[in-house]
């Protein structure tokens, strides 16, 4: 029986596993670099909004919780903000529903129109460009698969396309993308190797790769230590 030749076993079992791993583990490295080096903050648009200015409320003139909750049978969250500086009562039902009261009157409020949400985008956009687009969008773009629609997309110009997504009921800012986060994006897909969720990471296709890199580095590390020169022992004189 022939003897196992292990060295040249390793080495061709090396160099198949990094053919075949290689270029995901450099997707990995090229990609967590970009992760590390931009900012979260950044990449969560908190730059592109403006924080909420806290406004008190005369409370001795608002339509009373009950009578909202009278008025929207089946509400199972009653809150009070406000709408171009006016309180209104928020009312989220049980099937997911969302309507606007009047703070002070009760009645019903109509959902923002499309002047109302241009109007309400641009209140809180921090930058100073203008609105390229505002469209109401019935099916989800890629890069809102995790929110389901309908809600407002308002896109302003400029070289990072910074985007907000509003309620369409509300007019509440539901979330803002931009390139620094599509990119971001993009490569979180690339380093989970979750090309259609890009959610999942623990997928099989990722088990397997991690698998793969550590054994080619498990037998890269083997290599190495077998190509050191092997002392023999010096033999005693006679």
């Amino acid at each position: 029986m022939a003897k196992i030749r292990w060295p040249l076993v390793i080495r061709r079992t090396h160099k198949w596993i990094a053919l075949f791993v290689g270029i995901q583990v450099v997707l990995w490295t090229l990609t967590g670099f970009y992760m590390v080096v931009v900012h979260i903050d950044t990449i969560h648009g908190d730059h592109l909004v403006r924080a909420p200015a806290a406004q008190p409320y005369e409370l001795t003139t608002l339509a009373p919780p009950s009578a909202i909750v009278a008025a929207a049978p089946g509400a199972t969250e009653v809150r009070l903000q406000r709408l171009f500086d006016q309180p209104v009562w928020r009312v989220e039902k049980a099937n997911g529903a969302l309507l606007l009261y009047d703070g002070r009157t009760g009645k019903r409020l109509p959902p923002p129109t499309e002047a109302d949400i241009r109007a309400l985008a641009r209140r809180i956009y921090t930058g100073s460009g203008n609105i390229v687009s505002a469209r109401l969008l019935i099916e989800a773009p890629l890069e809102m698969q995790s929110r389901k629609p309908p809600y407002w997309q308002v896109e302003f110009e400029g070289w990072n396309r910074p985007t907000l997504y509003l309620s369409p009921a509300t007019g509440e800012l539901i979330s803002r993308r931009h390139n620094l986060w599509r990119i971001f994006d993009f490569a979180w897909m690339l380093h989970i190797m979750d090309y259609q969720g890009r959610t999942d990471v623990n997928n099989p296709l990722l088990r397997v790769a991690t698998w793969s890199a550590f054994a080619m580095a498990f037998s890269g590390a083997w290599l190495l230590l077998w190509s050191f020169p092997k002392r023999k022992k010096k033999r005693a004189a006679a």
